[in-house]
C-alpha cells in the first residue's frame, strides 16, 4: 500500500466508493463474522469490479486504522484528488447552490456538512487547500458516502475565489452571529454561495469582506452559537425550502 492511500471504513462510505467515487478501491477487508446484506452487497460490488475482498478477524482490522470505528468492513482508496479551482467557472443559473466552509478543522464536521450538502443538493463544495480539515477516514465516515457523490473544491486562495464567483454571479452570504438581518429574513433563491466560518472564530476578515450580506441563525437560550455542522444544516435547509417553493412560484415569505 502507498504511504499516500487512504483506509476508509464503515458500510454508507465504503459502499460508495464502490459505486460512486471515480477511482475505486483497490483492496476490501471486511469481518469475518459478517454475512448480512451488507456484507453481501460489498461482496457484490466488489466481485463486479474484481477488486480483492479479504476476510478479516476484529482485531486484525483494528491494527489497519487504529480508533477507526469501521463497522466491520474497510477500504484501500487512492490519494484524495480535490476538484481543481478551474471547476468554479461556471454560469451562475438560478439553481446553482454552493457551499464554502473557510477553514472548517474537525474532520467529523467536514464529514457533517458534506452528507447535508449531498441531502439537500448542493452543486460543489469549496474548502481552503490549507487550513482546513481534509477528506480523512473520519471525515468520510462521517460524510456517509456523500465524500463520493459531492465535488469538493480545494481552492487556494478562499476570498480571491470567493471574489471570482461573484463576477460570475453569484450571491454570497455569510454567517456571523452578529449580523443584524436574519437567514430567514434574507433571500437565498438564484445562484447562491453559503459561507460558513470555521469552528469558534468564524469567518476570517477577508473572507467576511467578500460577502455580498451577513445573516444570522435567531436564537434564544443561552447558548451563544451552534457547532458549524448543525449551523450548516439550518443554513442549507433554509436555502433548499426556499428554492423548492420559488419552484412552485409560491412566495419565500409572508408580503
Amino acid at each position: 500500500m502507498a504511504s499516500q492511500d487512504l483506509i476508509i471504513g464503515g458500510f454508507h462510505a465504503v459502499l460508495a466508493a464502490l459505486e460512486d467515487a471515480a477511482e475505486k478501491p483497490g483492496q476490501i477487508w471486511l469481518l469475518d463474522s459478517r454475512n448480512d446484506d451488507r456484507a453481501r452487497r460489498v461482496l457484490a460490488a466488489a466481485a463486479a469490479l474484481q477488486i480483492p475482498v479479504q476476510r478479516c478477524s476484529r482485531g486484525e482490522m483494528d491494527l489497519k486504522q487504529p480508533g477507526l470505528r469501521h463497522q466491520g468492513v474497510m477500504a484501500q482508496l487512492p490519494p484524495q484528488r480535490f476538484e481543481g479551482e478551474a471547476a468554479l467557472e461556471r454560469p451562475a443559473t438560478p439553481e446553482r447552490l454552493l457551499l464554502a466552509l473557510d477553514g472548517v478543522q474537525d474532520p467529523h464536521n467536514l464529514g457533517a456538512c458534506l452528507r447535508t450538502a449531498e441531502a439537500v443538493g448542493v452543486d460543489a463544495v469549496i474548502i481552503p487547500r490549507d487550513r482546513s480539515a481534509s477528506l480523512t477516514a473520519v471525515a468520510r465516515k462521517a460524510a456517509a458516502g456523500s465524500a463520493e457523490r459531492v465535488p469538493v473544491i480545494a481552492v487556494t486562495n478562499l476570498a480571491r475565489s470567493l471574489e471570482r464567483l461573484q463576477t460570475l454571479g453569484y450571491w454570497l452570504t455569510g454567517l456571523a452571529g452578529e449580523a443584524e438581518q436574519t437567514l430567514f429574513e434574507a433571500d437565498l433563491t438564484g445562484p447562491t454561495v453559503l459561507v460558513m466560518g470555521a469552528e469558534g472564530d468564524g469567518m476570517r476578515r477577508l473572507t467576511r469582506e467578500r460577502c455580498d450580506r451577513l445573516v444570522r441563525i435567531p436564537m434564544t437560550g443561552k447558548a451563544e452559537s451552534l457547532n458549524v455542522s448543525v449551523a450548516t444544516a439550518v443554513c442549507l435547509y433554509e436555502a433548499w425550502r426556499q428554492r423548492q417553493l420559488a419552484a412552485c412560484n409560491r412566495p419565500v415569505r409572508p408580503t
